[in-house]
């Protein structure tokens, strides 16, 4: 009988560890469900972030470029505008410039030492 209960014993312990192992495999087999799918969507994340990059950048690349000879027009008014507007603005003050310049020419002129002149 004695016998009887060291093998009794054995076939617990046996029973205990194949048991062991069966959770340890289902748990094992979890994790690695959970990684996939994690990886799925972490894959779905990137793929969806990524046309949203390429679409903004589409139409980053469509404002810049467009139809080149509408920005070279618009580029062309606006350079001939800022001329004009720097000319006009020249003829406005070149009449207050060149006096300013002839006072301070002269009123250097009239404090220079005599021996100086």
């Amino acid at each position: 009988m004695e016998a009887n209960r060291g093998w009794n014993g054995i076939q617990l312990l046996l029973a205990a560890e194949q048991e062991a192992q069966h959770i340890v495999n289902a748990a094992r087999n979890a994790k690695m469900a959970r990684l996939k799918l994690a990886k799925e969507e972490a894959e779905k994340e990137i793929a969806e972030f990524r046309a949203q990059m390429e679409i903004e950048f589409q139409r980053k690349v469509a404002e810049s470029s467009g139809d080149s000879g509408t920005n070279v027009k618009r580029l062309d008014q606006e350079t001939e505008a800022k001329i004009h507007h720097l000319k006009t603005e020249a003829a406005r003050i070149s009449h207050d410039v060149v006096q300013m310049l002839l006072k301070h020419v002269m009123t250097m002129r009239i404090f220079q030492p005599l021996e100086t002149r």
